[in-house]
């Protein structure tokens, strides 16, 4: 017991940068849960010790492991939590639809909290006047058009205006920075700077 194997679920789960958000490391989290289990009944039996026999000799192995209990849930609710803030972030930059990839990586309850921060997310967008779409000019515009490339064969594309556009793989548009920015997130168009 010396909550190594929390710290190393919390370790490789900060240096996986390859992928948006790694698998789900049910296997180790377990092992760690155990640990817990285990220290915080040792403890529990060394304190009953302690008033029954009044032994100042337990106090160090109880402070130890209350220390382990306590680095432990640390680095545990650190792993989860990170977890949750990378869906965050998943769903400011690819929107409310989470592909099948990523939802390999999670389990049940991340997929329900997603969709409910999804659904929060959009009850609040709604809640102005006219929808307020937050997700758009992440950063400032400079100007209302902007040209486009795009990556795949998307197909039509229907602009508030009523136009549609064909989106077609290597084809070039000038369309609305507004219209086409979630377009350019998914990696559906590239935006072309000059």
């Amino acid at each position: 017991m010396s909550g190594q194997r929390a710290f190393n679920l919390l370790k490789t789960h900060q240096q996986s940068s390859d992928r948006l958000i790694d698998n789900f490391n049910a296997e180790d989290l377990r092992a760690v849960i155990e640990e817990i289990k285990v220290a915080f009944s040792e403890n529990h039996q060394d304190a009953l010790k302690f008033q029954e026999t009044r032994d100042k000799s337990l106090f160090p192995m109880i402070g130890y492991r209350h220390a382990l209990l306590q680095r432990n849930l640390r680095c545990t609710l650190a792993y989860l939590y990170s977890r949750l803030m990378k869906l965050k972030d998943i769903r400011w930059k690819l929107g409310p639809v989470i592909n099948a990839d990523i939802k390999e990586s999670l389990t049940e309850a991340e997929i329900q909290w997603f969709n409910n921060y999804s659904r929060l997310l959009t009850n609040y967008m709604m809640s102005f006047p006219n929808g307020f779409n937050i997700m758009t000019d992440m950063k400032p515009p400079k100007s209302l058009f902007i040209e486009v490339k795009c990556l795949c064969d998307y197909g039509k594309f229907e602009l508030e205006n009523g136009e549609s556009v064909a989106l077609q793989k290597n084809s070039i548009h000038f369309l609305p920075r507004t219209e086409c920015e979630h377009l350019i997130r998914q990696g559906i168009l590239e935006h072309i700077t000059n």
